[in-house]
């Protein structure tokens, strides 16, 4: 399931990197599976990628956020 900006922007900082983490280790076992060969959706991989990049996109805003005022 992927994230709209909307639910990642209610979270708190904390839950931000909660969530960032859970979802690089996620990538982690869906890549070794992807190798192994015990993959079955694939998909999957660009979904949580997708996430990620929602997320850091979405911190980094906030950063820009505080630094201007």
């Amino acid at each position: 399931m992927s994230l709209k900006p909307k639910e990642i922007r209610s979270m708190s900082p904390e839950e931000r990197l909660r969530k960032l983490r859970e979802l690089r280790a996620e990538l982690i076992k869906l890549r070794t599976q992807a190798y192994l060969g015990t993959l079955t959706n694939v998909g999957k991989i660009r979904v949580v990628r997708k996430n990620i990049a929602r997320i850091l996109t979405i911190m980094r805003e906030e950063e820009l956020k505080q630094q201007q005022g």
